[in-house]
């Protein structure tokens, strides 16, 4: 069995750790059984009861994120036999992408930004917002201040998503979810939009020729996006404040891709920061203290 540490070696010229993130995380059940994994569920009846979601797509979502290394299932009762999901090292280390979430969601999600629990920073004991800084020179970082260019394995055709799963009815609403992020983020065309958009698309015939999906498809999920103000179709199809806040999730979830992901000739994508002009790898800090974020030192306020 390959330890609950080790990266998952991809073949040669086969989809790449961009395709692997958007397969396992473009997916809105995916992302919230991650989220209440985070939270604390580890037993099927608890996501079930956690989450408005049926039997079946419970059961084959749990096996694709155990499949792609994110838990692992133990055996806490012989007979009958039982297992929990407990996340693995892998898994625990989305925090910094699911923290982005829960920070961008109070920004920018009117429906529950204002009742979603203040973030904490336990080692100082203040209320904070994490603040994306780069890892090399710890300066503040935005979209604006990182060059993305393809990587060895990269390219569109290697990193598109590999399948898309039908998305739950939008009538169907659950309190504790982040219904923003699940809008943007939690389908696997709209994530690669996006992720287009972050790299220069503004046309449809840019977003047709790159992502390769069904011209029905990606008007759909331009549509979406446009109406959740995180595009603009003013003059193309160009990224909004509320899309460009964005970033910290998405590349917080490219660095969780890239180290658990790992294909032979190398990166999919290479990030350099412009102020310091090194390998940029994303890094939250309390806007407090400055200090680096811990997922074991993130907490909620009691008010």
């Amino acid at each position: 069995m390959q330890p609950d540490h080790a990266p998952t070696p991809l073949e040669a010229g086969a989809p790449n750790a961009v395709s692997r993130m958007l397969s396992l995380l473009g997916d809105e059940w995916g992302l919230l059984i991650v989220q209440q994994a985070l939270l604390g569920a580890t037993r099927y009846a608890e996501f079930q009861a956690r989450l408005p979601i049926s039997n079946a797509v419970l059961t084959g979502r749990l096996r694709t994120l155990t499949e792609g290394g994110l838990f692992e299932r133990r055996i806490y009762q012989s007979n009958p036999v039982r297992t929990d999901y407990v996340l693995t090292a892998r898994g625990r280390s989305l925090w910094p992408m699911m923290v982005s979430i829960w920070h961008w969601e109070r920004c920018w999600g009117p429906e529950h930004g204002s009742t979603l629990p203040v973030m904490v920073h336990t080692a100082c004991g203040d209320s904070c917002a994490p603040t994306l800084v780069c890892a090399a020179c710890a300066r503040p970082t935005t979209e604006r201040d990182v060059r993305v260019l393809w990587g060895p394995s990269g390219s569109w055709p290697r990193s598109v998503p590999t399948s898309v799963n039908r998305r739950r009815p939008d009538t169907e609403t659950h309190p504790s979810l982040f219904p923003q992020t699940m809008s943007v983020f939690g389908n696997r065309w709209s994530a690669a939009i996006l992720i287009a958009a972050f790299l220069g698309a503004t046309r449809f015939g840019d977003f047709h020729d790159r992502l390769g999906a069904p011209p029905g498809s990606i008007s759909a999920r331009l549509r979406e996006l446009c109406a959740n103000g995180v595009l603009t179709d003013t003059d193309g199809y160009l990224l909004t404040d509320k899309g460009r806040a964005f970033f910290p999730i998405l590349v917080t979830a490219l660095d969780w891709a890239q180290r658990w992901y790992v294909a032979p000739e190398g990166d999919a994508v290479i990030l350099t920061h412009r102020a310091c002009e090194r390998r940029f790898t994303a890094v939250l800090a309390c806007d407090r203290c400055s200090a680096p974020l811990r997922g074991a030192e993130i907490g909620v306020s009691a008010t």
